[in-house]
């Protein structure tokens, strides 16, 4: 009789023993321990501090950016302008709280301000010379209810006054200039020495004067290049917690951005001049 091949031994999982990895359940899948869990999130906290401050820099510059192109669209807005009225800046009266009339800067373009005095809160945005050549389509006759909004004049670094220089409550300050005057920009129709030192219209109004260098002669500007008027502080940190800025149109239409405005009078500094 022939021998049959061995019968091989049953084996069973009875006596075995199952070894289990630190970190794993008994299904073989690896979970994190308290210990490195804690580490990840303090790694993912580190990382935030360090990125957040980068990212709010970008925001900051796209915005200041942003502010820089739709002055140069302004720019092109007045170049039209002068050609058509003989080199005279957009200009529009408006009455004084003492009675009687003046040229008011602040009525060049935008919309329809809260601000109770010179025509702000009633002349909008048809009354607003440059406006013509901003905007292509058909603007409400300013007797209309409510606001026709004119976001060209408006800009996104635009963070308001915390000193208007205007004593009376709810006009003392504003968080946004836009909303308070009707525009984030001005003109640049007198120095920094006050209204009654013009530069580039004339007091009561016509063409600019002869100017010296118009490549640094500022005429669009955000608010803030008047942040020091009279020598004050109007509190216009729009750019930097310490420090002012302005960005400025140039009268060659080239646009400038983050231009320092030193603290006092100054009427001229090395990167730009309030004089013509």
């Amino acid at each position: 009789m022939l021998d049959s091949d061995p019968v091989p031994p049953i084996r069973t999982n009875a006596h075995r023993s199952e070894f289990i990895p630190a970190g794993a359940n008994r299904h073989g899948r690896v979970a994190f321990t308290l210990i490195e869990l804690l580490v990840v999130i303090a790694v993912i906290a580190v990382l935030i501090a360090v990125l957040l401050p980068s990212l709010a820099g970008a925001r900051s510059t796209a915005r200041t950016t942003v502010c820089g192109a739709r002055l140069a669209q302004l720019g092109v807005a007045l170049a039209g302008y002068l050609n058509d009225d003989d080199n005279t800046l957009p200009q529009r009266t408006g009455p004084l709280p003492g009675g009687g009339e003046a040229v008011i800067a602040s009525l060049f373009g935008g919309q329809k301000g809260r601000l109770p005095f010179y025509g702000i809160d009633t002349i909008g945005a048809s009354g607003r010379p440059l406006n013509q050549y901003v905007y292509q389509g058909e603007v409400p006759d300013d007797k209309s209810a409510g606001v026709f909004p004119m976001p060209q004049f408006l800009s996104p670094i635009d963070k308001g006054a915390a000193n208007t220089g205007i004593p009376i409550p709810g006009f003392d300050r504003t968080d946004l200039m836009y909303e308070l005057i009707g525009s984030s920009y001005t003109l640049n129709d007198h120095s920094l020495l006050g209204d009654e030192h013009p530069t580039l219209i004339p007091r009561g109004g016509g063409r600019m004067p002869v100017l010296r260098h118009p490549s640094r002669t500022w005429v669009i500007g955000t608010h803030t290049i008047y942040n020091f008027d009279r020598g004050g502080d109007r509190g216009m940190r729009w750019l930097h917690k310490e420090q002012v800025h302005a960005n400025l149109l140039f009268l060659d239409l080239h646009a400038a951005i983050k231009v320092r405005v030193p603290p006092g009078i100054e009427n001229e500094t090395a990167d730009y001049s309030f004089l013509p």
